[in-house]
């Protein structure tokens, strides 16, 4: 009885490779919204003003940001929760393929919110005379509770490897 109970839980494992094939249409969706973004711009990039076309600039970058975030989450959540990627030896192999843990990958993510919201941040500063400075407040704070938590992230980790 026991080994049907442990089997059958280290098969539903499997239950998540679904869900990270929805990743990959999440990142289709995303590609699909980048380029549309590409071809509402370029017809009017004379029109805009420098400060306009940087935030459509900085909106780009957010969704290539979200867009390796997908990447790596897909990728290495599938590695370490589902089963190892067999990638030909000849091919293409991404450096990071295979040496990201659970906790590396937690970090990863972490950084990559505080990247997310740094550009943000940046896209609401540049906007600044247009909104309001509790909004701007409430902002910068939420964006400071994400760089202190990776922060806080990030030590406990090297705390706990350190008392390993």
């Amino acid at each position: 009885m026991e080994r049907l109970l442990e089997n059958s839980m280290y098969a539903a494992r499997w239950l998540l490779a679904p869900i990270y094939l929805g990743l990959s249409l999440a990142l289709l969706a995303l590609s699909l919204k980048f380029f549309q973004e590409i071809f509402h711009i370029l017809p009017h990039v004379f029109e805009k003003t420098e400060a306009d076309l940087i935030l459509v600039l900085l909106s780009l970058i957010d969704m290539s940001l979200v867009g390796g975030l997908l990447v790596m989450v897909m990728i290495s959540g599938y590695e370490n929760f589902v089963s190892q990627l067999d990638i030909d030896d000849g091919k293409e192999k991404l450096s990071w393929l295979g040496k990201m843990d659970s906790g590396s990958l937690k970090m990863k993510v972490a950084a990559s919110i505080v990247a997310i919201s740094s550009i943000h941040l940046l896209r609401i500063f540049m906007d600044a005379q247009n909104i309001e400075n509790t909004k701007i407040m409430w902002y910068v704070v939420l964006h400071m509770t994400f760089v202190i938590s990776a922060f806080a992230m990030g030590y406990l980790d090297k705390m706990t490897k350190h008392d390993h």
